[in-house]
């Protein structure tokens, strides 16, 4: 006796489970047979106990030390450890055929249930257990040793006539033996254990060269896994199937069979989905089945369950493997078509009944219907089933009529180890027919919800609907020979992945950039309701079928074109989805506040010429800030608006982006862009380069768009000699040359003032009276609103406005005040002045809702018309002043903006060359330069990366050309200039190897992607890898996004329609000091969830850098603040004069750090993602000399 046991078998036993006394009735095998130790763990020990309870006997469980947490230990009515800690290994623990009889012994078992695995095939433990004076409930050991040995098997079976597959007449104890074999019967052949099954110890060989390891191999698993390394080998048989018989035999020589299984859908010899009976199995050849297994069961006097196993040929022909003398894991199956309690028959047949007297004859036994057993395992599919461990934070199970789950440690909170089977839950489904059967399985394992750790469920899926298996014609190698059953359904584990946001949210707060604060917005935004002229209510669900776009899509772009030239009264452009909330809000409006003014939209602005739709700010930021699918924004607006244009805006040959890009990629996004809802392209360049624009309105062209070609308007057209009437109208003369559709006027900076926009709009009406001109501007200076209302009275067919909450300022003029400007006027416009006050009223809502970002510019500027800033960088470049240190020093950048504007030639200013201004502009503020030094200093200065790429020519060509010598000195060293348009030098993008890098990393990717990819390829990137790791949150309601949860406030998420979720942030856990991490607990659909979230405040250190000497030529200067993007040198690398060292980027804005002097890199400050000030030192340098 092991003392380890004294205090455990001393308690005395007092059982006060209320319970208990429905259980403890004698036994139904009587006294002499009432309590069970099961020497097994996890599942099949709770299968064993559910009947031993049934039969109103007692249960005991033993379980290691990994396994004291196990679900199994609490299912019996006593659990006892193996051992002492640390006594045995995890497995070992099942091995100790001594401890495991001596709990028995101490407990009072009569019986021992082996289960499956571990010791239920080891003779030397049956024979122990019987010597011990219990129950075995399985074969005796003679009879395990005959045929638990699979080369004896065989032996037996040729002995009974039974056909057999070529193989050694015995145990191979040597490589040669193995070799001789090959020689004889040639390749393939399989090396297999002589004890065991489950697949370990085998392995397929093809040939010589693999033939010596796998071997070694073979005998090495057996042996750590049955303590027995004996292997033999047999020919391997070609996409065979794999049929087995479940056999039942009792002490007196009676043999049944329970029908037939099909185990042939198997991965590395483990068997993955199992059928029940066989489907279209020849009916002689089942019989044949039969047969042969109760033919050997009879031959070696076999007793209880066991198993017969046979491989079917291509030819039919079918050889027996082996018997396995236990129950096995697919048992279920069996069960669910014949009805038979299969564990219950072997505690009969243990304790002395006979086949009869349990009701278990041949002609007793039948089948109804089919059952499929599937699997669910920890394993990861996508790494080659490599199990995964972890906690399970959701364990959500199918159920219904005809499932069957047989599981053990498979709840939340379970921890799954590295220490045993993969296997979490067996799903057994049972219907009339297989293919009902086959879709029961479908549906009940889409009910699971596992979530922590990694299963094989979505490949199960696959495999049920693949065709080969809804034929039922699978065979043994059938998952390594169907690589396609590798593109698996992807779990989009959408519930937590957005508790893990909320989570994050919750310790950490919001991380969009430029939030400031939380949202003023503390409530529910209320909807309004549109009423018709005679006060209806308009049913909003429908859109409206009035509109502009039914014209284009029914005629074309040209005859839109006409139709709008040729209506009298005015039309509009509303701003308020784009440019309105990028100039006021950062660009920061989501998907879902659109989503929801949609529809109403589409009735109250459907006489709108169009609903500006996208830019390059937009496009970008809605993946890089909002965390959301551009394209998927433009889809779900098409299909709520499909009565009004959408338009965009198109950089011509730049895209969306601020440089060139190569002429394929331009045509290829207006394609996809045409194809998923945009109707207008208003194509423009930020120098009006007419090479760039020629490009980009042939693509928008070729995409079957309306062009709409854009002339960018600068400075004051009534004073500026550069930029007068002339130079203007020479240029629509070369856009018009073109072709366009619509010709568009650009006012950026909102400096067309009233008696500008008559002149000029005049001029070209007179010139061009059937071209369709559209004009935008901003409300900087306050007169936008009289300045489009001439324009209108000029000619004007087009103007831009937004609802009246998103106009003015920096934004677009205000619908309401344009409209009544030309109330009473031939340029009347034709909308519904309370349905637009109902639409302005969301939007004065979501003002209050996006507070965080406001610029807080409180009033008209009309010192826009000096300093000339575009309205949308204007709240952007205060932004990025104030995240710069640069906030109190706002007077000196508007001023400094003048200075930089006139150094690089005083250049038409729309982004992008808009920004190359006001990053020169910071940049001279925060180093303190003036234009004269920037002059004088050019070729030491290190400029952001913007102000060398207008230089270099990458942004085209400027009207009067490059300033010089400042281009000559700015690029010394460092960049060749350009002189011709930079998409011509680009190499044409490979769609269809950028489509296989994404699908390789992402999995199935859209046309829609690769453009993304090919002009934003980081920021796609990083948007993938934060959906990937929080899902889709376009539908969470802004004020849930924004804005730290409030405890137990309940919020609804739309997930998709139909399917809501109902979460409640329940408590914040503390933070643990060693991990710096916290738990946070919701409820989610009243079921508790919770979420591990790092602290980010807890794990920040305080970082103080070292200075620059500036006296010290050796020393490398961050010449802003901003975080370095990336490093170009190592310490000990030399770098020569001008070389980058470093990239450092400041908001939008990218810096180059390069060497003062050539030398060698001593030391390096930094690290790439370190936060720097102007200053820092980020490298010293030593000449080599020294």
């Amino acid at each position: 006796m092991n003392t380890h046991y004294e205090a455990l078998f001393a308690v005395p036993s007092t059982n006060t489970n209320p319970y208990s006394k429905l259980q403890t009735r004698t036994s139904l095998l009587g006294e002499k047979y009432s309590k069970v130790l099961v020497a097994n763990r996890s599942e099949i020990a709770i299968r064993v106990f559910r009947t031993a309870h049934e039969l109103s006997m007692h249960t005991v469980a033993v379980y290691s030390h990994e396994d004291r947490l196990s679900m199994h230990r609490q299912k019996a009515d006593e659990s006892y450890p193996i051992g002492r800690i640390g006594q045995y290994t995890p497995v070992g623990s099942y091995l100790a055929i001594d401890e495991i009889i001596d709990i028995a012994k101490r407990t009072g078992a009569n019986l021992i249930h082996p289960g499956y695995g571990f010791l239920s095939e080891n003779a030397e433990f049956a024979q122990k257990v019987t010597d011990a004076g219990i129950a075995f409930v399985g074969p005796p050991a003679n009879i395990i040793d005959s045929l638990g040995d699979k080369t004896k098997a065989r032996t037996i079976a040729m002995r009974c006539g039974v056909p057999v597959v070529p193989g050694t007449p015995g145990p191979v104890d040597n490589y040669e033996d193995a070799e001789a074999f090959v020689k004889e019967h040639g390749f393939p052949v399989i090396i297999k254990a002589a004890m065991g099954g489950g697949g370990r110890g085998m392995r397929v060989v093809r040939s010589q060269a693999d033939l010596k390891e796998s071997f070694e191999r073979a005998r090495s698993e057996a042996l750590s896994s049955f303590g027995d390394g004996t292997v033999f080998i047999e020919r391997f048989l070609d996409r065979p199937k794999h049929i087995e018989v479940q056999l039942l035999a009792d002490k007196y020589g009676n043999v049944v069979h329970l029908h037939e299984r099909d185990c042939s859908v198997q991965r590395r010899h483990q068997k993955v989905v199992e059928i029940a009976p066989a489907k279209d199995l020849d009916p002689k050849i089942r019989q044949s089945l039969y047969d042969d297994a109760i033919k050997i069961a009879k031959e070696v006097k076999y007793c209880n369950a066991g198993t017969a196993e046979f491989l079917i040929d291509q030819e039919g022909r079918h050889y027996f493997i082996e018997i396995n003398p236990r129950i096995q894991v697919e048992h279920t199956i069996t069960e669910e078509i014949t009805g038979v309690d299969i564990v219950s028959a072997q505690l009969h047949i243990a304790a002395g009944f006979s086949l009869p007297q349990i009701g278990l004859t041949q002609d007793q036994i039948s089948t109804r219907g089919f059952a499929i057993q599937c699997r669910v395992t920890t394993e990861d599919p996508d790494k080659g089933f490599v199990p995964d461990i972890g906690k399970i934070e959701v364990y959500r199970t199918a159920g219904g009529n005809g499932v069957r789950l047989d599981g053990a440690n498979g709840f939340a909170g379970s921890v799954i180890t590295p220490h045993y089977d993969s296997m979490l839950v067996k799903c057994t489904c049972r219907d009339s027919s297989y293919e009902f059967t086959r879709r029961k399985m479908i549906r009940s394992l889409i009910e699971f919800r596992v979530r922590g750790v990694k299963t094989n469920i979505n490949f199960v899926l696959r495999l049920l609907s693949h065709e080969t298996f809804i034929r039922g014609n699978c065979w043994t190698t059938f998952i390594d020979d169907t690589p396609e059953l590798f593109k698996l359904y992807r779990s989009r584990n959408r519930a937590q992945k957005l508790l893990a946001y909320l989570g994050d949210l919750a310790v950490n707060g919001s991380s969009i950039k430029g939030q400031n604060g939380d949202p003023a917005l503390k409530t529910d935004v209320v909807m309004p309701k549109l009423l018709g002229p005679n006060g209806e209510s308009i049913d909003v669900y429908q859109p409206s079928e009035k509109g502009w776009r039914n014209l284009l899509l029914e005629k074309g772009p040209e005859a839109f074109a006409k139709a709008v030239r040729h209506h009298k009264p005015g039309l509009i452009m509303d701003t308020t989805w784009r440019d309105a909330h990028q100039s006021l809000l950062a660009t920061r409006v989501r998907t879902i506040d659109l989503v929801n003014i949609a529809p109403l939209t589409s009735h109250a602005l459907a006489n709108a010429y169009s609903l500006e739709m996208w830019g390059g700010a937009t496009f970008d930021v809605s993946m890089r800030f909002l965390y959301e699918c551009p394209w998927e924004r433009l889809r779900r607006l098409r299909k709520l608006v499909p009565n009004i244009p959408f338009q965009m805006l198109l950089r011509g040959a730049n895209g969306l982006c601020y440089s060139s890009l190569p002429d394929n990629v331009i045509y290829f996004f207006c394609e996809q862009a045409k194809k998923n809802g945009i109707d207008i392209f208003r194509v423009f360049d930020s120098l009006n380069d007419i090479n760039n624009l020629a490009l980009g309105i042939d693509a928008a062209k070729k995409a079957g768009g309306v062009v709409e070609a854009t002339m960018c308007y600068s400075g004051d057209m009534l004073k500026k000699k550069k930029y007068n009437l002339d130079y203007y109208m020479g240029f629509i003369e070369q856009l018009v040359k073109l072709g366009i559709h619509v010709l568009g006027i650009k006012d950026m900076a909102g400096v067309l003032k009233p008696k500008a926009a008559h002149i000029l709009i005049g001029a070209i009406r007179e010139k061009y009276p059937e071209l369709p001109i559209h004009v935008h501007s901003h409300d900087s200076a306050g007169t936008a609103v009289a300045s489009m209302t001439a324009a209108l009275h000029a000619g004007a067919d087009v103007v831009d406005v937004a609802t009246d909450s998103m106009s003015g300022l920096t934004s677009q003029p205000s619908m309401g005040a344009v409209l009544a400007s030309v109330d009473g006027t031939d340029r009347q416009l034709e909308f519904d002045n309370n349905q637009l006050r109902e639409i302005d009223n969301y939007w004065g809502q979501m003002r209050l809702l996006y507070s965080p970002f406001e610029a807080e510019i409180k009033g008209a500027d009309s010192d826009v018309y000096n300093h000339e800033i575009p309205g949308g960088q204007l709240t952007n470049l205060k932004f990025q002043a104030t995240s710069l240190g640069l906030g109190a020093q706002w007077f000196e950048t508007k001023k400094a903006y003048v200075e930089a504007n006139n150094l690089l030639g005083d250049i038409i200013k729309v982004t992008p060359t808009s920004k190359v201004v006001g990053d020169l502009a910071q940049f001279m503020v925060q180093n303190k330069l003036s234009a004269k030094d920037v002059e004088e200093r050019a070729a030491s200065l290190e400029f952001p990366a913007s102000v060398l790429d207008f230089f270099q020519g990458l942004m085209g060509q400027p009207y009067g050309g490059f300033p010089e010598p400042l281009r000559t000195h700015v690029l010394k060293g460092r960049r060749q200039p350009m002189s011709d348009r930079p998409g011509k030098f680009l190499p044409p993008a490979d769609f269809d190897a950028i489509r296989k890098l994404l699908s390789e990393k992402y999995g199935e990717v859209t046309d829609a992607d690769v453009a993304s990819y090919t002009q934003f390829p980081g920021v796609f990137e990083d948007h993938r890898q934060f959906v990937d790791r929080y899902g889709d949150l376009t539908n969470i309601p802004t004020r849930f996004f924004l804005s730290r949860p409030q405890m137990n406030e309940e919020m609804h998420v739309e997930i998709e329609k139909g399917k809501t979720l109902i979460i409640k942030f329940v408590a914040l856990g503390p933070l643990n000091s060693r991990t710096g991490q916290r738990e946070v607990y919701f409820e989610l659909n009243g079921e508790n969830r919770h979420v591990t979230i790092e602290d980010k405040k807890a794990a920040t250190e305080t970082v103080t850098r070292a200075r620059a000497d500036l006296s010290n030529p050796g020393h490398v200067a961050a010449p802003m603040s901003g975080t370095i993007v990336e490093i170009r040198v190592k310490e000990g690398s030399e770098a020569k004069k001008g070389d980058i060292v470093a990239v450092l980027s400041a908001m939008k804005m990218e810096i180059v750090i390069s060497a003062p002097h050539s030398g060698v890199v001593k030391q390096l400050m930094m690290q790439q993602g370190d936060s720097v000030n102007g200053g820092d030192l980020c490298a010293v340098l030593e000449k080599p000399d020294k």
